[in-house]
């Protein structure tokens, strides 16, 4: 083939459709992201007391007993509870988590605002409304905005760990994995097997440290673990 040839070929044919909307903030925010220096810490947390509650009874799901437990544990670690723009942090008194739901049209994180000191039965309220609107492309910006902080849960999918990427200017983001039947040593001795989920957190180095994360795993495990209706 000459090169006239080749600049004749055609195109492969194809549809072309630029992102606007959600879709266009979303990828302006992973830009962002990728520019921020972060690191990653990962806790193994038993699910017994959680999977044992019998949360249909309270119209919610193992969800949002993780959702509740980020919310109390941000009241407990404020500075992960927080914004990072242009040098600065700022710290917020309200704890507005947003949930990563996979859509027809992608990913979106609506947000369900002011959800600490929230009941099981309130933050399954807000879940719902929220991720029911985010399928149906009902979501409006106020639906996607304010967010203190990020839980994306993928362990219904079959994955057992990843690393989730920051939601600008949010400095904090959970990662959870699915819950597998691990060894684990029993309070009486011995080995057990107990459902275990693989929690990962990224943080903004630029904000926080790792002993503030740590404190943050550490606070969310310890409510799951200790879980009760």
């Amino acid at each position: 083939m000459t090169a006239t040839d080749e600049a004749a070929a055609p195109e492969y044919p194809g549809i072309s459709k630029p992102l606007a909307g959600i879709r266009k903030i979303a990828a302006r925010r992973m830009v962002e992201a990728w520019a921020a220096p972060v690191f990653h810490l990962g806790v193994d947390v038993d699910m017994s007391a959680v999977l044992a509650a019998d949360l249909k009874a309270v119209g919610s799901t193992v969800t949002d007993a993780i959702l509740q437990a980020c919310a109390v544990a941000l009241v407990e670690q404020p500075g992960l509870n927080a914004h990072y723009a242009d040098n600065v942090i700022t710290t917020y008194p309200d704890v507005n988590i947003g949930l990563a739901v996979a859509t027809e049209k992608g990913l979106t994180v609506p947000v369900l605002h002011r959800v600490q000191g929230g009941s099981l039965s309130d933050i399954a309220g807000k879940r719902k409304d929220v991720v029911s609107r985010a399928r149906t492309g009902k979501l409006s910006m106020k639906d996607i905005s304010d967010g203190t902080f990020t839980v994306s849960n993928l362990g219904m999918l079959g994955i057992d760990e990843f690393d989730a990427i920051l939601n600008p200017p949010q400095i904090g983001i959970l990662a959870i994995g699915s819950t597998r039947k691990l060894p684990v040593a029993g309070d009486a001795g011995g080995v057990e097997l107990r459902p275990v989920s693989r929690f990962t957190l990224t943080c903004d180095h630029r904000a926080v440290d790792g002993a503030t994360g740590a404190g943050l795993l550490t606070a969310i495990r310890r409510q799951l673990e200790s879980f009760a209706l």
